[in-house]
């Protein structure tokens, strides 16, 4: 079994954009953080994106709107970001107040600064193979760490456990595409499923992002399988001085020994996600002739 170490791969993109941002004159990329409220793990998410951002290179700005923010008042905000030239990327940290359709914001972006990947148009380009586009960063995130970890999809079986916009849809479109290291057969699964392990028993390649601690276990997976574990779950563990653990889809300590490769939870997509989010406001910065 191997592990594919996501912090790794992620510390690895991060200098190459960092020589990049290093190498070029004049402005730097720019990405807004927008987050509305305090939700702990919105707070710990977009401190982990500024971190990194000030890591390569480039120049975040945070927005802190207040959580009474409305939605007219909100996208009167994203539509002054479109607007602005010194920004290159715009990201929108979810979830959202009730009160706001986070559909609506997510279109309200412009798409050339979507580096979220959630704008219509953007999601429309992964189903076209446009890739003048930007990708969601976890769905990226994953293809990159199967490239990376020398994982082609072509002839396998890719399933595909959970249909969100935010990883299941996408990631089964950019397996499907017709492109170096894709071109998998893809299933995707969710809660309407019958006879679900019959279908996760025959991927080769099984990536899980249900949401549900630990819902994959071992008499769910192929010998020899790739698994990816998008979840992040928080269960309670009175030995931890926070008093829970953090795991993911799958149940790591049953399956890890039946894979070929398998990624951790914390340490695999997770550093990803952030990579992907600088790499797509990175291909922002230099789309809009800056450099």
């Amino acid at each position: 079994m191997e592990l594919i170490d996501g912090n790794h791969i992620a510390a690895a993109i991060a200098a190459e954009l960092k020589a990049e941002i290093a190498a070029a004159p004049g402005r730097k990329p720019c990405i807004a953080l927008v987050r509305v409220g305090e939700d702990p793990a919105s707070v710990s998410y977009v401190k982990k994106k500024e971190k990194t951002a000030a890591e390569i290179g480039a120049v975040s700005r945070v927005i802190l709107p207040p959580v009474t923010i409305s939605q007219a008042e909100l996208f009167a905000l994203i539509d002054s970001l479109n607007a602005d030239a010194t920004v290159d990327g715009i990201l929108v940290q979810s979830p959202l107040p009730k009160h706001i359709d986070e559909v609506a914001v997510f279109r309200r972006v412009a798409p050339e600064k979507d580096v979220d990947g959630f704008n219509t148009v953007n999601l429309g380009k992964v189903a076209q193979e446009d890739e003048t586009g930007f990708v969601a960063c976890t769905p990226a995130g994953i293809m990159e760490l199967l490239r990376r970890s020398g994982v082609d999809l072509k002839g396998k079986h890719v399933v595909v456990l959970g249909r969100s916009l935010i990883v299941g849809k996408p990631v089964a479109l950019l397996a499907l595409q017709k492109r170096a290291g894709a071109n998998g057969t893809v299933t995707i699964c969710h809660s309407g499923t019958a006879n679900l392990p019959v279908f996760t028993r025959s991927a080769d390649v099984l990536i899980a992002a249900i949401g549900r601690p630990e819902f994959v276990t071992a008499d769910m997976v192929k010998p020899g399988a790739v698994v990816i574990d998008v979840g992040i779950n928080r269960v309670a563990d009175a030995s931890k001085k926070t008093g829970y653990k953090l795991v993911g889809d799958v149940h790591f300590e049953s399956v890890a020994p039946l894979c070929a490769k398998i990624t951790p939870v914390p340490g695999g997509v997770g550093p990803m996600t952030v990579a992907m989010l600088l790499q797509n406001t990175v291909k922002a910065w230099r789309g809009r002739g800056v450099r």
